[in-house]
């Protein structure tokens, strides 16, 4: 709580300093006051707002008529490793303008205000499934160096801070630094994250309902893997929320 504090206050005094502009486009906010979680109206609705069905197991895009009782067509029948997924929308527009925007140091402020528009998107859904533990996917070391923070987790401890849910920042742990979007295929990805992570000694995450956080996902490799290693440790159940499904 006193780092989230220390956020807010500094980015009160940003405030004070700089015009308040949209986080995603930059639009100024003038004077009529209609940004909410530091997006103005136009990118809330696009990145709040998803147009499209999607399959409540893998949270991919699907067709208005398409059956979904026990998955789409695409994961249906697979081990997915967490029993359902849940995203603002599809990678696309200003969403992904935002999660790339995201994908360095000065975009820690918006990833914490995606982490809000999560809360109240996706809070219904994660407390009726009684979620009582959030992990953010970790970054590797080397990445961390690279960028500065890591963007899952600053969306999950808004996430949590917003829902009331305790967040374990370091439950997990990358041991692998291999890059997923330069792997060919689904099974090059999930074959390249295998045995990627670990359960830090002292995380509490057995019996635990646990909620993965990440920015992305693609083919849901990283957050299968993720979640394998968390049952592995114990963990009842492991869901999946991303901002964007690709």
């Amino acid at each position: 709580m006193f780092w989230r504090g220390l956020r807010e206050l500094a980015r009160g005094f940003g405030q004070l300093l700089l015009p308040n502009a949209c986080l995603i486009c930059d639009k100024p906010e003038g004077e009529r006051p209609d940004f909410r979680h530091g997006l103005c109206s136009g990118c809330w609705q696009s990145v709040a707002i998803d147009f499209h069905n999607a399959c409540p197991r893998c949270a991919a895009t699907v067709g208005p008529h398409a059956d979904t009782t026990d998955g789409c067509s695409g994961c249906r029948g697979h081990a997915l490793g967490f029993a359902e997924a849940m995203r603002l929308g599809p990678y696309d527009g200003r969403l992904r303008d935002a999660i790339l925007r995201m994908k360095s140091l000065a975009g820690e402020g918006l990833a914490e205000s995606l982490g809000e528009v999560a809360a109240e998107i996706l809070g219904a859904r994660i407390r009726d499934a009684r979620v009582d533990l959030i992990v953010p996917i970790p970054l590797h070391w080397r990445r961390w160096w690279q960028r500065g923070y890591n963007q899952s987790e600053a969306v999950a401890r808004e996430l949590g801070a917003e829902l009331k849910i305790e967040v374990a920042t370091r439950a997990l742990r990358r041991v692998n630094h291999s890059p997923q979007h330069l792997q060919p295929s689904a099974a090059a990805r999930r074959e390249n994250v295998r045995g990627a992570f670990r359960v830090r000694r002292g995380a509490r995450v057995a019996d635990r309902i646990v909620l993965l956080v990440d920015d992305v996902m693609t083919t849901g490799s990283t957050a299968a893997e993720a979640a394998k290693t968390l049952k592995d440790a114990g963990a009842r159940r492991v869901l999946a929320a991303v901002l964007a499904r690709d």
